[in-house]
């Protein structure tokens, strides 16, 4: 695959071998099951795990999420975790400059939201570097434990935060798709969050938009995670219980399972020698 190569309306997966560890990863990225277009879209390099949520409408969401991830394309090359934080933020204001120069084809503006992790070196460890834009969300699966890393930029979770209502209702809540942040969207610089977590052998990342959270709640998206037998498997599993459950929005899943570089490896000849081990 080539590293700056966009995945949309397929399934990829492989193993990147970075700072003594070894990095199974899985992407599927689906139109669902009611949406005519898929906006949504994952760039996947070594040590660069990312996804964009487009909007906008048809040809202008995707414009939009396929911009933002080839203009953060090649960030990661290990690099000081201070360095990588500063070249991120110019990257990212970059984007949102040639999104905002995308003309639509409606009066709506093109805009995407943009989540993942980048690895990185922090006192001489690996470290994930985890931002977002918006309400796609980057999960860790620590000893079975599944935390959500980014905090959404939308309406309902800032009546979370103050206390108005649940993690749940907000979950299904009819304003859940109105977001705070973007890039492009109308919206003037907007600011990145960004998070800094040690990377260690046996855990999972998750990197995905709306279409997967808005179906599925937390806890059975851990229950999948802990259960699978490979980054690949997880991804098509989450994928399938989304679709199962009428899958309203596209659907973007990128599964990086981190490992040990020194341990054994079973072969595998499918696309990029996924590791069959896998998740557990």
């Amino acid at each position: 695959m080539d590293a700056a190569s966009i995945v949309r309306d397929t399934s990829r997966c492989g193993t990147d071998t970075i700072a003594g560890l070894r990095l199974e990863w899985a992407v599927v990225c689906d139109v669902g099951r009611v949406r005519e277009a898929n906006e949504d879209a994952a760039l996947v390099s070594p040590g660069e795990y990312l996804l964009a949520d487009g909007m906008g409408g048809h040809e202008s969401g995707e414009v939009a999420s396929e911009t933002a991830l080839r203009t953060l394309s090649g960030v990661a090359s290990l690099r000081d975790r201070s360095e990588t934080q500063v070249a991120l933020i110019d990257l990212l204001s970059r984007a949102q400059e040639r999104i905002g120069e995308i003309a639509g084809g409606s009066d709506r503006r093109a805009g995407t939201t943009v989540t993942g992790a980048v690895l990185v070196m922090h006192e001489d460890a690996p470290h994930w570097l985890v931002f977002n834009i918006g309400d796609s969300r980057t999960y860790r699966l620590q000893q079975g434990v599944l935390e959500q890393i980014t905090v959404d930029h939308s309406q309902v979770q800032e009546f979370v935060d103050a206390g108005f209502m649940t993690r749940e209702q907000a979950r299904v809540d009819p304003r859940r798709n109105v977001i705070t942040r973007a890039l492009g969207a109308g919206m003037i610089n907007p600011r990145p969050d960004f998070f800094s977590l040690r990377a260690l052998p046996g855990d999972v990342l998750l990197v995905c938009s709306d279409g997967l959270t808005g179906e599925l709640p937390d806890e059975e998206i851990a229950d999948v995670l802990s259960g699978a037998d490979s980054a690949e498997d997880a991804a098509a599993q989450l994928l399938e219980a989304a679709l199962a459950l009428g899958a309203h929005d596209n659907v973007t899943i990128v599964v990086i399972a981190v490992h040990n570089a020194a341990d054994t490896v079973v072969e595998s000849d499918t696309d990029g020698a996924a590791d069959p081990a896998g998740v557990r």
